[in-house]
């Protein structure tokens, strides 16, 4: 049987979040599933293997988004705010969430695993392929989280790995 891509837990998650943005971070397990489709939409990130096949997606809603990026780059808490009250990301909580993104790679890339690297963001309230549409709502290897970013907020998080 060949190596699986790994499906990392809600701790793992937690912890990588803490340490990249430098707050508390909490999660909360058995949240709904983000869908892209559906509101605002979803920050979504594809992550491929070597042979560019999609191993995995991110799914940030606009709120975790905004939050996630206004920590990183220590973006006051009323700019990250204002960003999911008009529900969409300006361009620097968008650059700093997808950067978040880019770092989220590193649950998938166990010793033994396949390598996966990020290959494309989709932005909130814009169209996704229909495959990866389909990944996002697929029931299996998946972790669905609330997750509370100390001073910011309260969003939604889904990891699948395809």
């Amino acid at each position: 049987m060949s190596a699986q891509t790994p499906l990392a837990d809600a701790v793992e998650v937690r912890s990588l979040l803490e340490s990249l943005v430098g707050r508390d971070v909490e999660v909360l397990t058995g949240a709904s599933a983000q869908d892209p489709a559906k509101g605002d939409g979803c920050l979504v990130g594809m992550y491929v293997d070597d042979i560019g096949a999609v191993a995995a997606l991110v799914l940030l809603d606009v709120p975790l988004a905004a939050y996630l990026g206004g920590a990183l780059g220590l973006v006051p808490v009323r700019m990250a705010q204002q960003a999911v009250d008009h529900g969409g990301l300006p361009d620097g909580l968008l650059e700093n969430a997808s950067e978040v993104l880019n770092v989220m790679g590193s649950l998938f890339n166990a010793e033994g695993a396949p390598h996966v690297r990020l290959e494309t963001v989709f932005e909130p309230g814009h169209p996704v392929p229909a495959d990866v549409a389909r990944h996002a709502q697929a029931f299996g290897r998946r972790c669905d989280l609330d997750v509370d970013v100390a001073g910011y907020g309260r969003g939604g998080f889904s990891l699948v790995v395809v």
